[in-house]
């Protein structure tokens, strides 16, 4: 597979940084999508699907066949960078040469983005779970439970358990509410409920309540004076959940990961970049990257990273009689944007399962990460698959799962470090 492309294999690191820094402005998605519309995944046909899905084929091939595609960077995005800032660049202009060089200028970029958007609170370690309802469906210990996942809130939600002895990886799934997740919503949504029938322990949450009150998300110490970004505090609870399920008898502490949709998407990204105890994430359609175009990738909102105090700018693009406010104009004046997190996950891996928002032009900033795994000297940490819609489906979907039993279940490839 190639993992990073073979013409940039030869060039100093220094000369990516400067190739990266100089890149022309990237084109707007609008323009993007209007000259070539995203690919749908593959297997197309309805006989291919279904042959795909079926047991027997699955028992054929390994969960890196089936998801190798997505780690080899299409030819049209080789090398393109975009006109993103170069993650391997110091505050200082220096560049990084190596692991130890890196190490230094990740804890720069880690320091730099708490700094904006506030430090969290002491994480809560010695979780204590309280178990409100317990009931097996099709062989899978279902309990309802109880956690405190903010200094302030504790939140109710899920965790599966799978028949299977000794501790087993185990994944947060993350959305608007815990029920989705595990088979009681929308479908296409239910990657805990998928995700537990494959042998994952699994830790469904969501904001329930925060939701029906169209305020979404968690804010920090209090909702009139939130001294965290909210979309940071989503990852600080996050991060909470992590130690739920490292706590547990049934769970590898050293195999945990984390994946959500949209809303979700945003909360599993911004939790497995900022909280390095996460072995590996997927991201569906979260739009990875900061637009002014896009709706849906409305980071600049009052629960996201534009958090000012009430009364909220009405919801909707920004306008100039209806501007963003608080951190969010600041972060894209700098020039900052979401390839600085994703640079912290290197080495470890994540997936972009792209839709609508996140078509393959988003390679350019994906390439950024490929780039900081090329310096650490691994290779197939970063992929992404691309469908048309927004809604994820069964070929996508098929693709999370199979990333999670091959990133967490099965042994490392020969590959992933060269």
């Amino acid at each position: 597979m190639r993992a990073w492309p073979s013409k940039w294999k030869t060039v100093p690191i220094a000369a990516i940084v400067v190739a990266a820094t100089a890149a022309a402005p990237c084109r707007t998605y609008a323009q993007t999508s209007a000259q070539q519309p995203a690919p749908a995944l593959q297997p197309a046909s309805e006989a291919a699907r279904d042959e795909a899905k079926s047991p027997e084929q699955a028992a054929a091939t390994t969960a890196w066949e089936r998801i190798a595609p997505a780690f080899d960077v299409p030819e049209k995005w080789e090398g393109e960078f975009g006109s993103f800032r170069s993650p391997l660049r110091f505050l200082d202009g220096s560049v990084v040469q190596n692991a130890d060089d890196w190490a230094r200028r990740r804890q720069e970029i880690l320091d730099q983005w708490h700094g904006l958007m506030g430090q969290w609170p002491p994480l809560i370690q010695d979780q204590q779970l309280e178990v409100l309802e317990e009931e097996q469906r099709d062989g899978i210990r279902q309990l309802r439970v109880r956690f405190q996942w903010t200094p302030q809130e504790k939140t109710t939600g899920y965790l599966l358990i799978p028949p299977g002895d000794g501790p087993r990886p185990a994944v947060v799934t993350v959305f608007y509410e815990p029920e989705t997740s595990i088979g009681l919503g929308k479908e296409n949504r239910d990657y805990g409920w998928q995700l537990a029938q494959r042998g994952f322990v699994v830790l469904s949450i969501g904001t329930t309540e925060a939701t029906a009150a169209r305020t979404y998300s968690l804010y920090h110490p209090s909702i009139e004076n939130a001294e965290v970004q909210p979309l940071s505090m989503l990852a600080y609870a996050a991060a909470n959940a992590w130690h739920v399920l490292a706590n547990r008898p049934e769970v590898d502490a050293e195999r945990i990961g984390i994946v959500g949709h949209s809303f979700g998407g945003k909360w599993a990204m911004f939790a497995s970049c900022l909280f390095e105890k996460f072995a590996c994430a997927a991201w569906s359609d979260p739009g990875i990257t900061f637009s002014s175009t896009r709706p849906s990738i409305n980071y600049w909102e009052p629960w996201y990273l534009g958090y000012h105090p009430k009364p909220w700018r009405r919801r909707g693009l920004i306008t100039s009689d209806n501007p963003a406010q608080g951190l969010y104009p600041r972060l894209v004046a700098e020039g900052r944007d979401l390839h600085e997190l994703h640079a912290l996950m290197a080495p470890r891996p994540f997936l972009v399962s792209g839709g609508a928002e996140d078509p393959p032009e988003r390679w350019m900033a994906l390439n950024h990460t490929i780039a900081v795994n090329d310096v650490l000297g691994y290779e197939n940490r970063v992929g992404m698959t691309n469908r048309p819609e927004h809604s994820p489906n069964p070929e996508a979907n098929e693709v999370v799962y199979s990333f999670f039993e091959h990133f967490l279940m099965d042994a490392p490839t020969k590959s992933a470090k060269r």
